[in-house]
């Protein structure tokens, strides 16, 4: 920040300009908005409903996710940990007419994970900052900094994240020592595989996917087959309305 526009704002605040009035300029000239850097990405995920159908009961993207991440395994509604799975159709998109749906489709098991909004209400109420958004739109979680406040959790209106009531390790079948495992204490979530990512792989539900019902890809480049498949075909995102700018789509 420059000594003159330093000065400039001191004195409105002596003046006694508005405190709404300062803080906006103190917003604007000493902590300026960040900008996408050029040739970032914008990571997303395309699910295709009538591609799951093909094969119902499918665990395939399910298991391999959890597999990788070590989501432990807790068979009660309490205490469960999930990155990813399916919920009923008429829970996902609460906000559609099933005035003459038929019972199958209302109850239609629909793939369900973290939407890495580009606008996420949980990184705006963690104390500190454990939750935090990358510059190419994935929502992350660091372990170490999660006090177990779960303000996230609260704040997620996809209920897209777990909480540790227990030590999970004794939950997990065969551990990765490839991928950290959490503590009792902390709150934990997809996060569209980064450490896949880095190493220019993709997610391991969409590899490991045998319906070809998940995509994955870069919303910046125009060619890309995320792109393609919503230009061409309609699709719906959970909750849209409320300005969370969901990252995950669904081709209906």
């Amino acid at each position: 920040m420059k000594r003159r526009d330093f000065l400039k704002i001191a004195c409105f605040s002596v003046a006694g300009l508005p405190a709404r009035s300062t803080l906006d300029l103190l917003s604007e000239k000493a902590f300026p908005k960040p900008s996408r850097k050029e040739g970032q990405p914008k990571w997303a995920m395309v699910v295709d409903l009538k591609a799951c159908l093909t094969k119902p009961g499918c665990r395939t993207c399910l298991d391999a996710c959890h597999s990788i991440h070590n989501v432990p395994n807790i068979d009660n509604r309490k205490d469960e940990v999930k990155w990813i799975w399916t919920n009923p159709y008429k829970e996902v998109f609460p906000e559609h007419t099933y005035q003459f749906s038929s019972v199958g489709v209302q109850t239609r098991p629909v793939l369900v994970l973290c939407n890495h909004c580009d606008n996420p209400p949980c990184v705006k109420v963690c104390p500190t900052k454990a939750t935090f958004k990358r510059d190419d739109g994935l929502v992350m979680m660091d372990y170490h900094r999660c006090i177990g406040c779960r303000y996230c959790m609260a704040a997620c209106p996809y209920g897209a994240r777990s909480f540790n009531w227990k030590d999970p390790r004794p939950f997990i079948k065969e551990i990765n020592r490839d991928f950290p495992t959490r503590t009792r204490g902390v709150v934990e979530k997809c996060s569209f595989c980064e450490e896949r990512l880095v190493r220019g792989l993709k997610p391991a539900c969409v590899e490991a996917c045998t319906a070809n019902g998940l995509t994955f890809g870069d919303l910046n480049e125009p060619d890309s087959q995320v792109r393609r498949l919503l230009a061409f075909k309609t699709s719906a995102r959970r909750k849209a309305h409320l300005g969370t700018e969901p990252k995950v789509f669904y081709l209906v």
